[in-house]
């Protein structure tokens, strides 16, 4: 049986997991987890009650109940590298004696909903629309570092990773647009816009990308890492994303509230029904 380090497996003196701040009994097996630290107040608004609120560095969790259901948010920030983090550490919370640093016999699972916005890249996604991520391509490089034997796509002659969301959550989502994403290392030249400095590639050379007959439709930063680990760890994820720009027509949303209220207010109803 796996025992980790100290300096692997790091806890504070209260007892919680380095960065999040959380002890087991914190731990609900439905998580929801946001980029933005706000929209975490936003989503336990709608709770019957809060159980907890933790707050360490970025990383936001609320605990509470929604129609007699327990569930919490925590904020990853954004990209892959806090998706690393944040989901390194529920597994330690979940799977793991955190004084001995031993794993336990049985590994348990979680179901992760990510709740993010992000830039529609495909004529068939209009501005202010809700989509699922079916898979999601990882142009970060947080699976260098990890095994495993994920399917894979090429561009520009390099392999990146692509990984498919839960089955049994993409079921409960049915109701949105799927759409094949991309997850992107940066928000400017990794997303292809154009600043003081100009990106290296076009969103016209995307289209040579496709994954099982299917082109990208939305670009973001945390889908891919978030679909990786939880294959990797055994947890069931699916992403969910509010298209508040249209990158084909250079257009952002002009009602961000809005849509991003009525996904959170619509996935929330799927969770706790």
């Amino acid at each position: 049986m796996k025992q980790l380090t100290k300096a692997e497996l790091i806890v504070n003196n209260d007892g919680s997991v380095y960065h999040l701040g959380l002890k087991p009994e914190h731990l609900y097996k439905t998580i929801v987890t946001v980029g933005d630290l706000d929209r975490v107040s936003s989503i336990a608004h709608h709770f019957d009650e809060i159980h907890y609120t933790i707050q360490n560095r970025e990383f936001k969790t609320i605990g509470g109940k929604l129609r007699g259901k327990n569930l919490m948010v925590i904020s990853t920030g954004i990209g892959t590298d806090n998706v690393d983090i944040v989901f390194n550490e529920l597994a330690f919370l979940l799977n793991y004696d955190l004084k001995s640093g031993i794993c336990n016999e049985k590994l348990d699972a979680l179901d992760i909903v990510r709740l993010g916005t992000s830039g529609s890249v495909s004529p068939n996604f209009e501005l202010d629309s809700i989509v699922y991520s079916e898979a999601a391509i990882s142009f970060d490089d947080l699976f260098l570092f990890y095994n495993h034997t994920f399917s894979t796509v090429t561009f520009d002659k390099r392999e990146y990773p692509v990984i498919e969301a839960c089955s049994n959550l993409m079921n409960s989502f049915r109701h949105y647009q799927s759409s094949l994403t991309l997850t992107a290392k940066g928000f400017y030249g990794p997303q292809f816009r154009h600043a003081q400095l100009a990106p290296k590639y076009t969103l016209e050379q995307l289209d040579s990308i496709s994954f099982k007959g299917k082109k990208i439709g939305n670009i973001e930063m945390e889908t891919a890492g978030i679909y990786g680990l939880a294959k990797l760890l055994g947890f069931n994820a699916i992403s969910i994303n509010a298209l508040l720009a249209n990158r084909l027509t250079g257009e952002f949303s002009a009602n961000t509230s809005k849509v991003i209220d009525k996904m959170i207010c619509e996935c929330l109803e799927v969770l706790c029904p």
